[in-house]
């Protein structure tokens, strides 16, 4: 069925859409583009993947994967079919029909906010873009972005208007790699436009792949709705964290605490502790709307303490290993530390602002020897900010029993924990992974 919006009726485009006609855009093929192409492509729509480093492009044109998540053979299926190609080829926007932008959103060294990259796509957008296209913004970003920093970029250099020559909308993405019960398929898709034509267009796109959409009222409205439900989970990580770090001193183990509080059938939801908070965007919206309030002359007070806390546990994880190695005579300068797990969360090949990147730097510049064992990244890729230089080492009983401690950074359920323990002299545990040993418990420190 066609929508009439308004005084307008983009026919073209929404008939385009509904007989899967439209050509789709998606520019940034990572964690939240790779899987939002293969929806679409699913759905038969004919993608054109765009990205600045020609080395994923090449992978992908040859039908090889980068994600763990997305196998190869998803990949290769749909370049033979004709319904995928990547490009660094920015001109090529004029192609298609709808550009998606999915490109990263990160802190600067102030911890505010990085949009560079919304205004690098923005400004490849400007130069090729032609009326009636439908723009939409994925990243996660603080209210406005949408409004006050992509529209002006596409309207000041192409001369067309949003809302009247082409559509802006914002939808956020809601990727949980590794979750078996969540895809990007099935999970309800917020959607806001510039304008009420926008927003519908936009939620049309995505209705025709995905199976449930929520329209809401603006692109404001999208972008606040992704911030609270990651500023959501950090503040409740962090009133765990710092529980731990109070239990601790108590002798009361926390992770006991949890799921005893867990057993109320009503007014409780469990939250875990950790080394520090990963992936892309728990730990850094809660800043990206701090930054927003002080436009404000706000001070988000409880959000910046929450951020401060989590921020602060890698440290609290090297006191607990420094006083750990102390009580059996060893000194962490010099020590051996392997360091299990790379990505920020269990059974995943992402290391987006994991925790264990900050351990690693941190036990480095203690004078620690560190190497690390992750079985889903067998070598550390550099990334913007972090430089971790290493390989993957083997996991055998002599590589554990030659360390002075070993830390359970992130609990891949690949590790037999009973063996590990078994065969290592001090296991530093930030994740409860030990919790079912039963044998040499006294080597077990929980930080």
């Amino acid at each position: 069925m066609n929508l009439i919006l308004g005084d307008r009726t983009p026919m073209d485009l929404l008939k385009k859409i509904e007989d899967r006609k439209a050509r789709v855009g998606i520019i940034g093929l990572g964690y939240v583009g790779l899987p939002l192409m293969r929806e679409f492509c699913a759905a038969k729509f004919n993608v054109l993947g765009f990205d600045i480093d020609p080395a994923k492009v090449k992978a992908l044109n040859a039908g090889r994967s980068y994600i763990k998540h997305i196998p190869a053979s998803v990949i290769k299926e749909n370049v033979a079919a004709g319904l995928f190609k990547a490009t660094s080829d920015f001109a090529q926007i004029k192609k298609v029909d709808a550009v998606i932008i999915c490109v990263p959103t990160p802190l600067d060294k102030m911890r505010e906010p990085d949009v560079r990259f919304i205004v690098s796509s923005g400004e490849q957008i400007a130069r090729n873009l032609r009326k009636d296209q439908l723009i939409i913004l994925e990243s996660t970003t603080y209210p406005g972005t949408t409004r006050d920093v992509l529209r002006p970029i596409l309207e000041n250099t192409s001369g067309l208007k949003a809302g009247k020559d082409f559509y802006l909308a914002f939808s956020p993405e809601r990727e949980d790699p590794g979750n078996p019960h969540y895809t990007t398929r099935t999970i309800p898709k917020v959607v806001g436009g510039l304008d009420r034509r926008s927003g519908q267009i936009a939620a049309k796109l995505y209705g025709m792949a995905l199976e449930r959409t929520v329209p809401v009222s603006s692109c404001e409205v999208a972008e606040a709705a992704k911030i609270i439900e990651n500023v959501y989970r950090c503040v409740n990580i962090a009133m765990v964290n710092e529980l731990k770090m109070l239990f601790d001193k108590m002798g009361i183990d926390v992770w006991e605490v949890i799921n005893a509080a867990a057993t109320k059938p009503f007014g409780f939801q469990p939250f875990y502790p950790g080394p520090g908070l990963g992936g892309h965007c728990i730990p850094i919206d809660p800043f990206y709307l701090s930054w927003k309030a002080r436009q404000y002359e706000m001070t988000t007070r409880f959000i910046e303490l929450a951020g401060e806390i989590n921020v602060g546990m890698p440290d609290y994880v090297i006191h607990r290993l420094m006083e750990a190695l102390n009580e059996r005579g060893k000194c962490l300068r010099g020590a051996k530390v392997l360091v299990l797990g790379l990505a920020y969360k269990r059974d995943v090949d992402d290391m987006r602002e994991s925790p264990s990147v900050r351990l690693i730097e941190k036990l480095r510049e203690q004078g620690a020897v560190v190497n690390y064992n992750d079985p889903h990244i067998p070598v550390a890729p550099k990334q913007r900010e972090h430089n971790v230089g290493l390989k993957s080492l083997k996991l055998t009983e002599r590589t554990l029993a030659t360390q002075d401690a070993v830390l359970i950074s992130t609990d891949h359920s690949c590790y037999d924990y009973d063996w590990i323990v078994q065969s290592s002299q001090l296991v530093v545990d930030t994740r409860n992974a030990t919790a079912h040993v039963k044998q040499g418990r006294g080597k077990i420190v929980k930080a």
